[in-house]
């Protein structure tokens, strides 16, 4: 205070004058420049204020306010940018969709209370991760493992092409390519034949999409709409909150989530990755309900509006699997997703396998991965050999070497890009969905994963994992001593970057 003080002070103060009596240039620049300093140190103060009422981690906190008050020149537009933690009014358009129509009323009238899983064997403590989400585990549903962008698209697109009622469609990344024009020639065939179509990209993900790729599909019918991260005031200049899911559903019966993005690259095609490594997920039974109420609170984020879509719940054909769907945010009370991999690391009895294409956890996270390999847990992490992102790839550096002290068993995936996003945990669950071992996904992202209670997609899971070890070389200690001194203090570096890799 005693710094902004003295600037305004110095801003105030008399200027010399000339012999005509009037203000001299010099000094009226001076003023002005002293007052925007002052602005700028106040702003500082303020704003680190904020920081220190809404950060998540003492350590944002400590990092945010030392920054803000010592350099606001720079800070200051970098924390209403990048720093905000929570994302404002999502909570709210929540707890509209909710109380409104969804979770205390049509969900209990769909016939969804039916499914729900009351074993408590095969619960356990699983209810933990129920009460995350505010839904429970439901039975009645198939699952299929989806390997790879072929099998996943052919998958997808079969299932709109086979739509009667409506579709809807979510995606991070929509790339105006070969891929992305196949998706938007079959979306415009559908609306076409009055099939309701709704379409929600994020736009910074999908900053490269053309306005001729969404005015074809909206001419056609399709009801289009960005997922608009900056939308309300307290939001405006905020660029760090992305909406990571995947989802297709179609007529509530159908529904896709996982790894991969709509673009030419997840066929493999791209020569700077080549192979493109990825795991998807095709459900159908009562679950898809819950996949289709995330897609709902995104869409009525987006739109103040509720599409009428089918609530009934319906049993897949085959199977009576049991399925959790947890959506995961900024706007949620707790840290949803970073709990989750936390309680499924701690809740390991003989082997937790975790494949991520970004490996930067945080602290919870990577105490967890120690504790359970010291318990004797057999606990492996799948992270690729070549990414696309060179701070990520440094600053997992900086944990590997604790970790490996631990007993945690780390392998590299030589064979292309490994995008996949999955964990299996002993011999009964499994998860896919679209969460990175990383802050953004834990922190900063709105993510979807699916929890499966079955054995043997667990079994079909681990012959994907071993299949995937079998092209990856393990990390050992002589690779981490061969590294030059330069090279651990970039990966120093990098590691304080991790608030917001």
């Amino acid at each position: 205070m005693l710094r902004i003080r003295k600037l305004l002070q110095q801003a105030f103060a008399k200027a010399p004058r000339s012999a005509a009596g009037v203000l001299a240039g010099p000094s009226k620049k001076r003023r002005l420049l002293l007052l925007l300093l002052a602005l700028f140190h106040l702003s500082g103060l303020l704003s680190s204020l904020d920081a220190l009422m809404s950060s998540r981690t003492a350590q944002g906190s400590i990092a945010w306010i030392v920054s803000l008050n010592t350099f606001p020149y720079v800070a200051v537009p970098a924390y209403w940018i990048f720093g905000r933690s929570r994302f404002q009014g999502y909570i709210i358009s929540r707890q509209e969709t909710d109380n409104d129509l969804f979770s205390k009323h049509q969900l209990k009238a769909s016939g969804v209370e039916q499914y729900i899983l009351h074993t408590e064997r095969e619960r356990g403590s699983l209810q933990a991760v129920e009460r995350l989400a505010k839904m429970p585990f439901l039975t009645g549903n198939q699952a299929e493992l989806l390997i790879d962008g072929e099998a996943t698209f052919d998958s997808i697109f079969a299932g709109i092409a086979a739509a009667k009622d409506y579709v809807l469609v979510q995606f991070y990344i929509v790339r105006d390519d070969n891929l992305g024009r196949q998706l938007q020639q079959l979306l415009i065939e559908k609306a076409r034949q009055g099939v309701a179509v709704y379409f929600l990209y994020d736009e910074i993900g999908s900053y490269r999409l053309s306005h001729r790729y969404t005015a074809a599909l909206v001419e056609a019918g399709v009801k289009v709409r960005p997922f608009h991260s900056t939308k309300g005031p307290g939001n405006r200049f905020q660029l760090n909150f992305r909406n990571h899911r995947k989802i297709v559903v179609t007529d509530g019966h159908f529904g896709w989530l996982g790894g991969l993005n709509v673009g030419d690259e997840y066929l493999g095609t791209d020569p700077r990755f080549g192979a493109w490594r990825d795991t998807h997920l095709k459900i159908s039974g009562p679950a898809v309900l819950a996949l289709q109420l995330s897609f709902v609170e995104d869409w009525y984020w987006s739109t103040e509006n509720i599409p009428a879509l089918n609530w009934q719940a319906k049993a897949a054909e085959l199977g009576d699997m049991p399925i959790l769907i947890l959506p995961s945010g900024p706007a949620d009370r707790f840290e949803t997703a970073s709990l989750l991999i936390q309680h499924a690391l701690h809740s390991a009895k003989h082997r937790i396998w975790i494949a991520s294409p970004y490996f930067v956890p945080d602290e919870g996270t990577l105490a967890a991965l120690k504790l359970a390999a010291l318990r004797g847990v057999d606990v492996r992490i799948l992270i690729p050999e070549k990414t696309d992102n060179l701070l990520v790839t440094q600053a997992a550096y900086a944990f590997i070497g604790p970790l490996l002290d631990a007993g945690v068993s780390i392998y590299r995936y030589q064979h292309g890009f490994l995008h996949a996003k999955s964990f299996l945990v002993d011999e009964q669950l499994s998860a896919v969905g679209t969460v990175n071992l990383d802050n953004r996904s834990f922190r900063l992202n709105f993510e979807i994963t699916a929890l499966m209670l079955d054995a043997p997609l667990n079994h079909q899971l681990q012959q994907q994992f071993l299949h995937d070890f079998s092209h990856s070389r393990q990390m050992s200690y002589s690779e981490l001593r061969a590294r030059h001194w330069w090279q651990r203090a970039i990966a120093r570096g990098a590691h304080l970057m991790a608030p917001v890799l």
